[in-house]
């Protein structure tokens, strides 16, 4: 089911969002309703955080707006964290009353392993206190191992397309320059080197980037940008 929801998936987020929901759904038990957080922490990209609910979403977005909680814990430093009461509890800073505030009592935050490639923890809420019994974190830490695997081939699915859009828009922006260096080469009848030399001293100069500089020069001669095309 979780391969089959990566390959269904249009995006990491929209993964993430279904193993938010599906946690929450597995995890929940007779009758009282789990709230489910899941953040992921990549290397060199935003945090990105999905949630089985709008409730749970608000609460993720009290461990962010804090950069503390159990799941951002678990995340970091690949272990469980259980908290039974946040009335007593003293580990997290000022995110403890500002969740409680919020009426949450309890909560788990469990490592999703992926061997490096990023960081992810999967976080339970409870409006009770002592909600999470070891049983429970044993399921949840068991849910958290299926949920890998699938994880690592998602991360890597989208490391694979960030890495294809960055090429496109570096493609796109040589092209750009490209032709405006082949403008600044008629118009001062100078070698390409040249050209380049002057479009650099002028990125230089103004503090922009090359490629804006470059765009700069077609559009002053009444030129569109160029496109770049790639096969799909």
């Amino acid at each position: 089911m979780l391969q089959d929801m990566v390959l269904d998936s249009s995006d990491i987020n929209d993964f993430l969002e279904g193993l938010a929901r599906l946690s929450a759904d597995t995890l929940s038990t007779g009758g009282r309703e789990m709230l489910c957080g899941i953040t992921l922490l990549r290397p060199r990209s935003k945090g990105t955080v999905a949630s089985s609910s709008e409730q749970a979403r608000l609460m993720d977005e009290v461990q962010y707006e804090f950069d503390d909680g159990p799941c951002i814990r678990a995340a970091r430093d690949g272990q469980v964290y259980r908290v039974d009461d946040f009335l007593n509890e003293n580990r997290f800073g000022e995110y403890t009353a500002a969740i409680s505030d919020h009426g949450i009592r309890s909560a788990i935050g469990v490592p999703i392993p992926l061997d490096g490639l990023a960081a992810a923890g999967l976080d339970l809420y409870s409006p009770q206190p002592h909600a999470f019994d070891d049983e429970s974190v044993a399921a949840a830490v068991d849910l958290a191992r299926e949920a890998s695997k699938s994880l690592r081939m998602a991360v890597r699915i989208a490391h694979l397309s960030d890495t294809g859009e960055q090429l496109k828009a570096a493609m796109s922006s040589r092209t750009i320059i490209d032709v405006a260096a082949g403008v600044i080469m008629g118009q001062n009848r100078c070698s390409h080197d040249a050209a380049m030399t002057i479009l650099k001293a002028a990125s230089n100069g103004r503090n922009r980037k090359l490629a804006d500089i470059a765009a700069a020069v077609v559009t002053s001669i009444g030129q569109p940008l160029p496109e770049t095309y790639f096969d799909s």
